[in-house]
């Protein structure tokens, strides 16, 4: 199993900044594409930025040059940097992660199949 872990939200007026961190732990066989969702009351999941394990990135048009997306592969970390916020940013923020977990046999480890993986969320609230 892959855990997400989010830090970082909290409430910040418009026009400041917050930065969200997400680890993943637990048995990583490997990590392909991360990235940010968030969620508003009412309102459907969306993507926000990801992040594919060679680097490239991709935003949701409304948070283009405002947000960054970095990653830490070595850490398994990603990290969103979140400037110029609006209160229309207000959300649920998930981390979520594409890749594999691993199962021991013996001392070998076996790569399990790829699957979707998904923090517990956290709360950006923005006010004008």
């Amino acid at each position: 199993q892959v855990y997400l872990a989010e830090s970082g939200g909290g409430e910040v007026q418009s026009g400041g900044s917050l930065r969200l961190s997400c680890v993943a732990s637990g048995r990583i066989f490997s990590i392909e594409n991360m990235g940010w969702y968030r969620q508003a009351p009412g309102g459907d999941r969306e993507l926000v930025a990801g992040i594919t394990n060679g680097g490239t990135t991709n935003y949701d048009d409304s948070v283009k040059g405002r947000f960054t997306i970095s990653r830490d592969s070595a850490q398994n970390a990603i990290y969103l940097q979140m400037n110029s916020l609006k209160p229309e940013d207000t959300a649920v923020y998930y981390c979520a992660a594409y890749g594999s977990s691993y199962a021991m046999k013996g001392w070998t480890k076996l790569q399990q199949g790829a699957k979707h993986y998904w923090g517990q969320g956290t709360q950006v609230t923005v006010f004008s």
